[in-house]
């Protein structure tokens, strides 16, 4: 019986964390069609997954633990084949033809909207790239299940074996390639299903369609192997990963709707992978390489993505020539771009930017942890410090703790850096190294910063062959073994 219909919502609370909320017709709503309510402990809120919404992602997740069942009893080989056609069906013009259409319908789409179209264009090289990843991972030595360690006993011996984890489940942004990167978990015979933004999601079912199914099929491989949960709303993602069946839960993007995907997941017991806020950080030390520092700053700032430049640091020990070079760069940015590079910055150290045309000076109070998000015009942060203790202590307390760049001929600096620094990603040059597949040859599928923390046993960068469970078999020799 549906008692929803008598329930006075204004009279009945709910307590979430120490909390009381009050619950409204919409959440009397959903539960009356068989929808779910996700308390959030870290603000007290309730979030309201509907019964249609709840329906669709469970059949998502039950044909992903199917795939992933079927995909043990198949031949590696054949996991690798997939991803060679996969690639081959990216790489033909007439089969990705529609695949263009449905991504110049999303991007007209966004820019109707006012959003930024920098990653939803697939350009040539989104898609060289995409169809390079699958390759890569086509040629990786490595499968399902791998011998990693063994060790003899008098009659007996223990093997370690890495094997498959289990469903991965991954919430994207509005990023086209990340479809391809999603199937990598295949390699070590995962299965996955995951929910992409809605700017991208017309492309997202023509990559499905036209190039993703018909791969599988070649390869004789499941198609619910790879699930698409096919739905705008973002109460999809919540539901998602709210479901317990999951192995692993990734969201790859920025800002507060990632962390808020990361309690949902761990509330069921569900290990996480949260990339968090992005934006790099660079250092300038007391002895800076200027030709390295201007080449540094440039290619940092080729285009907005998680780590792209956005923050730098200069020291008060140099700080006028360090700005002077600082300027320079950025200056070297504006006029290869056509336009002109905006620089958030105190009023004291302004004067510096403000003396060249290129630059957009701004020097209204900011976050100095704010990612500035851009799609033509880069936007940097510029920060004093007096030293670099006081440089490193403003990283890991105002920067999401991600990418951290220190430019200086002192390698003490740059070890002292190093060692005292939260950043899971550290270098002595250019920002836009991290990345799996530039950096580690291997098709990245999440980043993750210690915005929330440390990682326990990994690296931040999430590969395919990183997504494994640890099993242990023995092989008993001698009959009369006992304890």
């Amino acid at each position: 019986m549906d008692h929803s219909k008598n329930v006075d919502a204004s009279a009945v609370k709910v307590l979430v964390g120490d909390v009381l909320i009050d619950v409204t017709p919409e959440m009397i709503a959903a539960l009356a069609s068989g929808g779910r309510l996700v308390g959030l402990r870290s603000t007290g809120s309730v979030l309201v997954i509907p019964g249609d919404i709840r329906r669709s992602v469970e059949e998502s997740v039950t044909a992903a633990r199917e795939g992933f069942v079927a995909l043990q009893r198949v031949d590696p080989a054949q996991v690798d084949q997939f991803f060679v056609d996969f690639a081959d069906l990216i790489d033909d013009d007439d089969s990705f033809e529609p695949v263009l259409r449905a991504n110049a319908e999303d991007v007209d789409a966004a820019r109707a909207k006012g959003r930024a179209t920098g990653r939803l264009v697939i350009s040539d090289k989104m898609r060289r790239d995409m169809s390079a990843g699958l390759r890569m991972w086509a040629g990786l030595e490595f499968s399902r299940l791998g011998l990693s360690d063994s060790l003899e006993h008098a009659g007996w011996t223990v093997e370690s074996w890495r094997a498959p984890l289990g469903v991965v489940a991954f919430v994207f942004e509005g990023r086209p390639n990340v479809f391809a990167d999603a199937t990598g978990v295949l390699k070590s015979g995962n299965s996955v299903v995951f929910r992409i933004g809605s700017d991208a999601l017309r492309t997202a079912r023509a990559i499905r369609d036209h190039a993703l199914f018909p791969a599988l099929d070649r390869a004789g491989l499941p198609r619910s192997a790879v699930n698409l949960v096919d739905s705008s709303e973002h109460s999809a993602g919540w539901a998602l990963f709210d479901d317990p069946r999951l192995s692993l839960a990734v969201a790859r993007g920025s800002g507060a709707a990632v962390g808020q995907l990361g309690e949902i997941a761990r509330q069921c017991g569900t290990p996480v992978s949260l990339h968090g806020t992005g934006g790099a950080w660079m250092i300038v030390g007391t002895e800076f390489p200027g030709v390295r520092l201007d080449s540094a700053i440039v290619h940092s700032l080729d285009r907005k993505v998680c780590n792209t430049l956005n923050t730098i640091v200069v020291l008060e020990s140099n700080r006028d020539e360090a700005l002077g070079a600082v300027a320079a760069a950025l200056v070297s940015v504006s006029r290869s771009r056509g336009v002109r590079v905006i620089v958030h910055t105190t009023p004291d150290v302004a004067p510096v930017f403000s003396a060249h045309d290129e630059l957009d000076v701004r020097t209204e109070p900011f976050d100095p942890g704010e990612e500035w998000e851009w799609d033509d015009t880069p936007e940097v942060t510029v920060l004093g410090a007096a030293d670099l203790g006081v440089a490193v202590e403003k990283f890991n307390r105002h920067s999401p703790r991600f990418v951290l760049s220190v430019l200086s001929n002192d390698d003490s600096e740059v070890s002292w850096a190093w060692e005292n620094s939260e950043s899971p990603f550290f270098g002595d040059g250019f920002t836009r190294w991290v990345d799996g597949q530039f950096a580690l040859a291997r098709p990245e599928l999440g980043l993750a910063n210690w915005q929330t923390g440390r990682l326990l046993g990994r690296g931040g960068v999430l590969s395919g062959d990183g997504v494994h469970t640890v099993r242990l078999r023995v092989r008993q020799s001698d009959p009369d073994l006992h304890r």
